[in-house]
């Protein structure tokens, strides 16, 4: 046997058995994530489920670049919740569009004389606005432009409340506040919670309320919608059971604001502001032996827009991938660490080999079965069932997320939306995974390339079709 049928033998042999595992992996995480939503839900019709008249004091930071065709939605939707005790601040991070404007304009704000104390860093304020005319207190801080990090850092050291919402500007919450305060209710060790992040592209509202719901009509973000709701449903609760989340999607999480400044706020040297600081929480709390818990509230619902263009998709992905990667690197020393318990012996592990190399292992792999059929060296009819049998089991695993989601948050779509979810299940296998696993290796190829270049994402109105652009 030459050199080279060996090598292929060798790679065609782990690819498959990396496959077998990833998939069963993933199985394990579907049925996990569908048995505690269904429990979930049995609680809450039993009403058996936390109940209080007790608010955590919560600031809601939204970080804006350039998103004047968002930002005053999504402040409307956080004046609609119904949450006793809050404040909103949106950090307006050098916007050189009329997002600040829009926000002055529409809330009436005035501009104030206001100190902010610097508890962790952060670029110089430009000014203040606030307004008393709202439910709660809304204030608006503009500043030199710093970066998504930097303004989330204004916003910690501007908050007077002890615990703090980091989300996105392009994002509206479906009365969301007290399902994620509730996990500290019931655990004052909380340091962490994540929510449930779904697709806005297909949402309309009516105040900063979510009034209906399809699916998008654009191809790329139904594809988005499938992937979300299985990649939320899967990992991030099976790795709730053992408090091992590494990621707190940027566009919704609550955290503990004087943890956060203990560990040092988030870091403005990286792309993956949102995993990096999990990360770095999961090893302050550890090294200083602080009792702790990181939770996911899978009923805290955030609607988020996705790309809807190939470009910014491939944008989007290649900078997640560049920030797994560098949260990652910047915190190798837990990998396989027992000192930090299961997040360094499993879910490092598990980002490494499912994430971080996933797509270099799908790309070489699929190389090395067309080298092997090349050679002769491929059982055809093996290795089409084997392909067939792994996609269809990604599509039944999509469809069983998508629906738990549907009827678990009793979501009403027009009927003809079933069947197209069906479809896109399937057809997510033959292609779209694949072109993500491209994007996603683009960014570790060309990591000198990108890794200062956030890119500009195309933002549409909630419901409308007036496009922009937004770093």
């Amino acid at each position: 046997m030459s050199f080279l049928e060996a090598l292929t033998q060798g790679v065609n042999s782990f690819f498959l058995l990396y496959m077998l595992a990833y998939s069963s992996v993933l199985f394990l995480s579907v049925i996990v994530g569908v048995a505690q939503i269904a429990r979930r839900s049995e609680l809450i019709e039993m009403r058996n489920s936390f109940r209080h008249e007790y608010y955590v004091p919560i600031t809601i930071i939204v970080p804006a670049h350039n998103e004047e065709l968002t930002v005053v939605d999504t402040v409307l939707s956080l004046l609609s919740q119904n949450y006793r005790l809050y404040e909103i601040i949106v950090v307006d991070d050098g916007s050189t569009d009329g997002t600040a404007q829009r926000l002055i304009e529409h809330f009436q704000m005035e501009c104030v004389q206001r100190p902010i104390r610097r508890r962790v860093p952060c670029k110089e304020v430009v000014s203040v606005f606030e307004t008393q005319g709202q439910k709660v207190p809304l204030t608006l801080i503009q500043k030199q432009n710093g970066g998504k990090a930097d303004a989330l850092n204004m916003g910690i050291n501007a908050s007077k409340y002890p615990y703090f919402i980091a989300m996105d500007a392009d994002s509206v919450l479906d009365d969301a506040l007290e399902a994620i305060a509730k996990y500290v209710l019931e655990d004052d060790r909380t340091v962490a919670v994540g929510g449930l992040v779904r697709i806005a592209n297909g949402a309309v509202l009516k105040n900063g309320k979510l009034v209906s719901y399809r699916l998008p009509k654009n191809l790329w973000a139904m594809l988005q919608v499938m992937e979300y709701d299985r990649s939320f449903l899967a990992s991030r609760m099976f790795f709730d059971l053992f408090n091992g989340n590494l990621i707190i999607s940027g566009a919704f999480g609550l955290f503990k604001k004087e943890t956060v400044i203990q560990a040092g706020g988030y870091d403005t040297n990286t792309m993956g502001e949102d995993m990096e600081l999990v990360i770095r929480l999961h090893e302050y709390c550890r090294a200083s032996r602080l009792p702790y818990s990181i939770k996911y509230a899978s009923d805290a619902v955030c609607w988020s827009q996705a790309p809807s263009t190939l470009g910014d998709l491939r944008k989007q992905r290649r900078r997640w991938h560049i920030g797994m990667f560098q949260s990652i690197a910047k915190h190798r020393s837990l990998i396989l660490n027992p000192k930090f318990g299961p997040v360094g012996t499993f879910s490092f592990l598990y980002y490494i080999l499912f994430e971080l190399l996933s797509p270099l292992i799908q790309v070489v792999g699929l190389a090395f079965v067309g080298v092997a059929y090349y050679l002769g060296m491929v059982n055809v009819p093996f290795m089409l069932a084997y392909y067939l049998w792994s996609l269809l089991f990604g599509a039944v695993l999509s469809i069983a997320a998508f629906f738990t989601r549907v009827f678990t948050f009793r979501t009403k779509l027009p009927k003809g939306d079933y069947l197209k979810a069906v479809l896109v299940c399937i057809l997510e296998n033959f292609g779209y995974r694949q072109l993500i696993a491209l994007f996603s290796l683009s960014g570790i190829i060309g990591y000198r390339k990108y890794s200062k270049n956030w890119g500009r994402i195309q933002r549409t109105r909630f419901g409308g079709d007036e496009k922009g652009a937004s770093a």
